[in-house]
């Protein structure tokens, strides 16, 4: 079976979260559960208390940071580098690989956890994959030549309920993401945590590298709280030993498109729920359309692409075979996205009356 770059970056140890752990100071309803949209907490002088276990919700994001950049805008070396990691699937990805931290990617990794603790002069975040960030409040300034590190080096001020960190110095090792876009001593990372209430914060990320990119960009992360649960351990499976066996490329052949009839099509029509088993409270929603006979696929209104279909209930997504299930009534419930690792299914909504 074909490997595909979603598969490999997906091998890694499955986990959980502690559940059902009742947290003191967490806001409530009167049924009991969190209130995810009471008032930010605050520390005691005043600034919002980032502190709290936060899954990632990266929007269009996940798969490539520079989503909304053009070509054109990207450095010729780095986008030839882009492709040449894309047609080997992704096999090269040193956290899958390698069994390396994730470095800066982690802003757009749905499946691992943030822990924030927050404290005067230092706000920590501890990571599921046994890693760590420290964004110091203290008042000192950058370094100017940083011994370069997987999280980088950062320094964070506020500007009123807005943290804004700085961050610098950041091993070449690793990718900034995983579409395999390269880290050059010239990243320099910003970002703007702004904690909205409870239960929500957003992450403004400018992702400032002249080595590769033309010019600096920004990208908008949401987060959600994940209440009543802690943090576990994510480790990496050794992912070496299957090294090997993971040798599909993009340019192998997919089965040839069949002829569905649109009437079969469009039962596929509608809004589907996914969310990591591992990060359950952060969901994305996919929207299939149909126009002029064929269908696509959006997330959350972007990133729109054609669905390839090579029999009435298999259809294909770029690389991934996506098949479609239906209930006892013939009403299509839901689709799994395939994989060696583990298929994931995206839950049908109720349609709209």
């Amino acid at each position: 079976m074909k490997a595909g770059f979603y598969l490999l970056l997906y091998c890694a140890t499955l986990h959980a979260q502690w559940v059902n752990l009742p947290i003191p100071g967490t806001p409530r309803t009167p049924d009991g559960k969190p209130n995810l949209s009471a008032p930010a907490p605050r520390t005691a002088d005043g600034k919002p208390d980032l502190s709290g276990l936060w899954g990632v919700n990266p929007g269009n994001y996940g798969a490539n940071i520079a989503a909304d950049l053009k070509p054109e805008e990207t450095q010729p070396w780095a986008a030839d580098l882009v492709k040449q990691r894309s047609v080997n699937m992704g096999r090269d990805q040193p956290s899958a690989v390698g069994c390396l931290p994730h470095g800066p990617s982690v802003n757009t990794i749905s499946f691992l956890m943030q822990k924030f603790i927050q404290t005067p002069n230092v706000l920590v975040i501890l990571l599921e994959e046994l890693n760590y960030r420290q964004i110091h409040l203290d008042g000192r300034a950058l370094p100017k030549n940083p011994d370069p590190s997987f999280m980088g080096y950062s320094v964070g001020r506020w500007e009123g309920d807005t943290l804004v960190a700085e961050s610098t110095g950041f091993k070449d090792s690793i990718w900034l993401d995983l579409a395999g876009h390269p880290i050059t001593d010239s990243l320099r990372i910003t970002e703007r945590f702004h904690r909205l209430d409870f239960g929500h914060m957003e992450i403004a990320e400018t992702i400032d590298d002249p080595k590769t990119f033309k010019r600096p960009f920004t990208v908008v992360i949401k987060l959600e709280l994940v209440p009543d649960s802690e943090i576990l351990e994510f480790v990496c499976a050794e992912n070496e030993k299957d090294r090997e066996h993971m040798v599909g490329k993009p340019s192998d052949p997919t089965p040839a498109a069949a002829k569905v009839a649109p009437a079969v099509l469009s039962r596929y029509v509608g809004s589907y729920e996914f969310a990591y088993p591992e990060n359950p409270t952060v969901t994305g929603t996919y929207n299939i359309t149909m126009s002029e006979g064929a269908l696509f696929i959006d997330t959350e209104g972007k990133a729109r692409t054609a669905l390839i279909p090579v029999a009435d209930t298999v259809l294909y997504w770029r690389d991934a075979r996506l098949e479609f299930f239906e209930d006892s009534q013939g009403k299509v419930t839901h689709f799994v996205r395939v994989g060696s690792a583990g298929d994931l299914r995206y839950t049908r909504k109720p349609d709209r009356k």
